[in-house]
């Protein structure tokens, strides 16, 4: 049994780290030396000794990692080299992604139920489905990396520092939200990360303008600058791939394409569907962004790439669950059965399950158990900031200046003006 199995491990180290003598006198840094060098040597020695029990199919402790296979994850646009198709990765790391991306699809789950029971009211777009492309990304973020993206916002939001109930909170509009209650679902903001923007391809030139500041600052740092398959035909992107590539600004232009655009696939409204290619002076990759580890690999390459030469363009190719937004019929343009498909075939949180099943880094009960717990701490958050009050009247003209209160705000005519208390 499991405790058998962890007595004849611990046997199994005792035995091999016998005869570890410490020197009688050696100097400080030599004595560090050898003991690094030995401990390296009893941990290769353990990992080959427990092979036998791998082999077997028991849940070695020694066993905490795995080498992946991502499955031709690239394709490259003017590189000489891409990023390796395997992947390390271990049971922690695994566990995380999968916990993160639950939380991101329960948190998106609950939003479109409360926009049915009308607690919600104007434009939702939700991140269901893609949370492999934020989650993968996120991984692979240096310290100071900054980010700006789109209007489907949420999942980038929570990952860059709001939690669930401020999330969920400013889409209540209320006081308790990451805005207190003025941004809404498109306008969300936390440090490092620009929005949530509601204009289609606006964040792309100002993402841009991120890295130009980071430039400027001497910080070894990237901003990412997203955008979807239907904002990939504004002008103001090729403006900001021109600027970008002038200044060799540290930017990485990432095209989430979730193969539709408002109401339309990408292959109506785009010549070309190449959108890793359409930098044209720009290096590209092409990743599978319903694998998250490739997302990750391709990121960390991506990164290295733009902080020593400059701007590169990433187009994560992935899925939406949902429609456009909550107001998208969603049936005009693909069915239903085209969405069960990708769900039963290819979705991102099941692939992590397959990898922490397969490697044994977890058992069912264990994952069900996570979920389980992710439903209700995601409902408890909801309920508590449905609780916190509405903003205030007053509150309409406040945020306008920066250390000054602002004065003579004009209203909704001409007539009516506001000063902040």
């Amino acid at each position: 049994g499991p405790c058998a199995r962890s007595s004849l491990l611990l046997t199994l180290t005792h035995n091999l780290s016998l005869g570890r003598q410490q020197p009688a006198s050696r100097g400080v840094h030599q004595h560090k030396s050898e003991e690094m060098a030995s401990l390296s040597l009893l941990s290769r020695r353990i990992t080959q000794a427990a092979m036998p029990l791998v082999q077997m199919g028991l849940p070695v402790a020694a066993r905490n990692y795995a080498t992946i296979s991502l499955q031709s994850p690239y394709k490259g646009f003017k590189l000489n080299s891409l990023p390796s198709e395997t992947a390390e990765t271990n049971r922690d790391e695994l566990m995380h992604y999968f916990k993160e991306m639950n939380i991101i699809r329960r948190m998106e789950t609950s939003a479109s139920e409360a926009y049915r029971a009308k607690l919600i009211r104007g434009f939702l777009h939700l991140y269901s489905g893609q949370e492999a492309v934020c989650v993968g990304m996120k991984a692979a973020f240096g310290p100071d990396d900054e980010l700006i993206t789109a209007y489907r916002c949420h999942g980038w939001a929570y990952l860059m520092g709001c939690s669930v109930g401020s999330i969920m909170g400013e889409l209540f509009g209320r006081k308790s939200g990451c805005q207190e209650g003025k941004g809404g679902s498109m306008h969300m903001y936390t440090k490092k990360f620009y929005g949530g923007n509601g204009i289609v391809g606006a964040q792309v030139p100002v993402g841009a303008g991120v890295a130009l500041a980071l430039k400027q600052l001497n910080r070894n740092a990237v901003c990412y600058a997203l955008y979807g398959d239907g904002a990939a035909n504004q002008g103001q992107v090729f403006e900001a791939y021109n600027i970008a590539k002038l200044w060799k600004l540290p930017v990485i232009f990432v095209c989430e394409n979730n193969k539709y655009g408002m109401g339309t696939s990408a292959e109506r409204s785009s010549a070309s569907v190449q959108y890793y290619t359409r930098g044209d002076y720009i290096p590209g990759i092409w990743v599978d962004g319903m694998n998250i580890l490739a997302v990750r690999e391709a990121t960390k390459f991506a990164r290295e790439y733009a902080l020593a030469n400059g701007p590169i363009v990433m187009e994560m190719e992935t899925y939406r669950y949902h429609g456009h937004s909550m107001s998208d019929p969603d049936n005009s343009y693909r069915t239903r059965d085209d969405i069960k498909k990708v769900r039963e075939s290819n979705d991102a949180i099941a692939r992590v399950r397959s990898y922490l099943l397969e490697h044994q880094f977890a058992d069912e009960a264990e994952l069900k158990n996570i979920e389980k717990d992710i439903r209700n701490d995601v409902m408890k958050q909801i309920k508590d900031c449905q609780a916190a009050p509405f903003p205030a009247l007053e509150d309409l003209y406040t945020h306008i200046l920066k250390d000054e209160k602002a004065t003579n705000v004009r209203g909704c005519d001409v007539l009516t003006w506001y000063s902040e208390k």
